[in-house]
């Protein structure tokens, strides 16, 4: 690995990533058919009222999103954790943080990216209208990195301790809530007839930070793990 140049070698690792995913496909599938249900069962529970429907959805969908995403984060570095590919990514002379960015965008594009394709036609079952829709796509194309990157922190933090995967949640969750927030005042402001360039720019500002930062902390995270 050492003869390849950076992006030659994020390419490799977000390859590799796909591929396993691709090998185990039931954990992808789990992520997605737990944010169907449960964006599909919040209609049949709280009835049939249109309005209500539209003004709840924003809000679970996020949650949804939110809650599905937390269920992938304990196999982000776990496998190559047991097979000691992350102690080879530890003696590379590229930066680690950019491997791990690596590792953040595969994750993102297995558990994010799915939620962001399917949310428009979930969003349906609230009726939702159409420019609702698109915005919600939007915020949930700035947002869901943001929540990868974040959990990444607590994936690297809880590696290798016994009941790691609760433990990232109670991590990563308050951290997530400005997401949250923001996500889906985007789409309430537009269901409201007002702009959602003020709530889709605070989440742009969280991926730009989020993109700055969090791969550095979660490599420091991940060289305490392996300690």
């Amino acid at each position: 690995m050492s003869n390849l140049s950076l992006h030659g070698l994020m390419a490799l690792v977000i390859s590799r990533d796909l591929t396993l995913a691709m090998r185990r496909r039931s954990d992808v599938l789990t992520t997605l058919i737990f944010f169907v249900m449960v964006v599909s069962l919040f209609p049949l529970a709280v009835g049939s009222e249109i309005e209500m429907l539209r003004k709840m959805a924003p809000g679970v969908v996020w949650v949804a999103a939110l809650l599905a995403s937390m269920l992938s984060l304990g196999r982000m570095f776990s496998a190559d954790y047991l097979d000691g590919t992350l102690e080879q990514m530890l003696l590379v002379p590229q930066s680690l943080s950019m491997l791990v960015l690596s590792k953040i965008i595969a994750h993102w594009m297995l558990s994010g990216l799915p939620l962001v394709l399917i949310a428009p036609v979930l969003g349906l079952q609230f009726d939702m209208a159409g420019d609702a829709l698109l915005i919600m796509v939007v915020a949930l194309l700035l947002g869901t990195p943001v929540l990868s990157m974040v959990g990444a922190i607590g994936a690297a933090l809880t590696l290798g301790l016994r009941g790691g995967g609760v433990l990232v949640s109670l991590l990563v969750l308050p951290l997530c809530i400005p997401v949250l927030i923001f996500g889906t005042g985007a789409v309430a402001a537009i269901t409201d007839g007002m702009s959602a360039a003020a709530n889709l720019s605070l989440l742009g500002a969280f991926l730009l930070m989020s993109l700055l930062f969090t791969p550095w902390v979660a490599a420091q995270a991940l060289r305490i793990s392996m300690e």
